[in-house]
């Protein structure tokens, strides 16, 4: 006699979900709306980013006064891309992060995180992206306090944002801190000046041959 049919391979348990990260709207435009401001009053531009850097920062900064987070984060877009073109001073670090480069597209195994389950690679993206948070934030206290703005109050915010990091309890902790060092520090900051002169023309070695 015939045996009984095959059973189908049991179902591994789906990995826990991660707690999302807290992403109210005004939050998430001001984790990367002052560190913007920061990398455009940074002596790299020697006191006068062109109006092609400066224009979609103020639209993003007009957005979030009139409480167009879309908007706002689309003009973000748009400079942070701008901020990767190599006709632009590079950007020290760590404001270097604010730069989104437009990649030739490549396939996907090329990605070293591929492989890995979604919700380790998710994990690890909001890892790497909140890593970047703290950093940016450091470089924004650090530049503020060298010219005369007064930060004493945020420094624990950033102390206590750093021990936050790892712990397993989630990032919801370190957004807390962050997110009120950056409401704090954002009114405390001029605002970045404009030239009026055309964009600089593209180093000779990035330009190509007809």
């Amino acid at each position: 006699m015939p045996g009984p049919p095959n059973r189908p391979p049991e179902k591994e348990p789906a990995p826990p979900s991660l707690a999302p990260i807290p992403e109210p709207p005004d939050k998430k435009v001001l984790r990367r709306l002052v560190p913007t401001r920061v990398a455009l009053l940074l002596d790299t531009w020697k006191g006068v980013p062109s109006p092609e850097l400066t224009g979609p920062y103020g639209k993003a900064e007009a957005a979030f006064a009139s409480g167009d987070y879309s908007a706002a984060l689309t003009s973000l877009d748009l400079l942070s891309v701008r901020f990767a073109e190599p006709r632009w001073t590079s950007l020290p670090e760590p404001f270097r992060r604010l730069r989104v480069p437009i990649l030739a597209p490549v396939p996907p195994h090329w990605d070293p995180d591929h492989g890995l389950p979604p919700a380790e690679k998710d994990s690890k993206k909001a890892h790497r992206t909140a890593e970047d948070q703290l950093a940016l934030a450091r470089g924004s206290l650090a530049w503020a306090a060298a010219h005369g703005i007064e930060t004493a109050d945020l420094v624990p915010r950033l102390d206590a944002a750093a021990g936050r990091l790892g712990e397993a309890s989630g990032l919801s902790p370190f957004y807390d801190e962050i997110d009120t060092l950056w409401t704090g520090l954002h009114g405390r900051l001029p605002a970045p000046k404009s030239g009026a002169g055309p964009a600089p023309p593209a180093p000779a070695a990035d330009v190509e041959e007809a």
